[in-house]
């Protein structure tokens, strides 16, 4: 076989068009997953990220993908392209589902500790938080990186080839089920994050109402909102790791689990 044909066996049409429909699931879901998906990172970084990983991949997938590619008709290629993006966004998804839970309560602690009015630049959203909230959300984002679960990111992408196999799409009634799951440990998780600033601010709201009530003339509330935002934060420093800690524990198990 001379060289250029040994280069068409090996990189054909076949070959390239399942590279191809790797890159779809695994970009469509880097897109979308925490710390890739940030909005500080130019997208031509992530761009070059996605690339890359398909390549590293591509060895070990293409023959899969190959598997199931009946022919090369633009209905059919047009059809598998659409779920490879289908599936690589309800990964990415289910991903970003537990950021944004994280997130959501973090807003919640601010608000609970009286620093909601301190305004945040925005770091992993689009969307400007309270500064404590953006340091929690940071916070876990780096720890993914710093604890290499983005590593694991790429291994359960390996992986869902074989629980979502290439070209099958997914399933409405099923996607929906798993969604809501995922939906109910993410804001599970996220309590479980945030419990001691629940009953703190209880506590503490409780407190304050009792000596209001007690002595009305005094404005109780405002003279004891430095100490409520002294409690919160103390309660941070001694809860944050363990918190963040936490998190990345659950990050890590629907990795491996899925």
């Amino acid at each position: 076989m001379t060289g250029a044909g040994f280069i068409t066996a090996q990189f054909g049409p076949e070959v390239l068009i399942a590279t191809f429909l790797v890159f779809c699931r695994v970009g469509t879901c880097l897109m979308i997953i925490p710390g890739f998906a940030s909005a500080r990172i130019a997208m031509q970084i992530r761009l070059f990220v996605a690339i890359a990983v398909t390549l590293a991949l591509s060895p070990s997938l293409v023959p899969q993908v190959r598997a199931v590619l009946p022919d090369l008709e633009l209905a059919t290629l047009a059809r598998l392209i659409l779920a490879e993006l289908l599936v690589g966004f309800f990964i990415g998804l289910l991903g970003r589902v537990l950021l944004a839970a994280l997130e959501t309560l973090a807003t919640f602690v601010s608000m609970a500790i009286g620093l909601s009015n301190m305004p945040g630049v925005p770091v992993e959203g689009g969307e400007a938080l309270p500064s404590l909230a953006n340091l929690i959300t940071l916070s876990a984002t780096a720890m993914i990186f710093i604890t290499d679960q983005h590593l694991e990111l790429v291994r359960a992408l390996a992986v869902s080839y074989s629980t979502l196999p290439p070209g099958e799409g997914l399933e409405a009634a099923a996607g929906l089920a798993r969604l809501t799951d995922q939906l109910t440990a993410a804001f599970v998780l996220a309590l479980r994050v945030t419990s001691p600033f629940v009953v703190y601010t209880v506590v503490v709201n409780l407190a304050v109402g009792l000596v209001n009530k007690l002595t009305p003339q005094i404005p109780v509330y405002f003279i004891a909102m430095p100490f409520v935002i002294a409690g919160g934060m103390y309660l941070l420093f001694l809860l944050g790791a363990e918190g963040i800690l936490l998190f990345l524990d659950g990050y890590a198990t629907w990795l491996k689990t899925g």
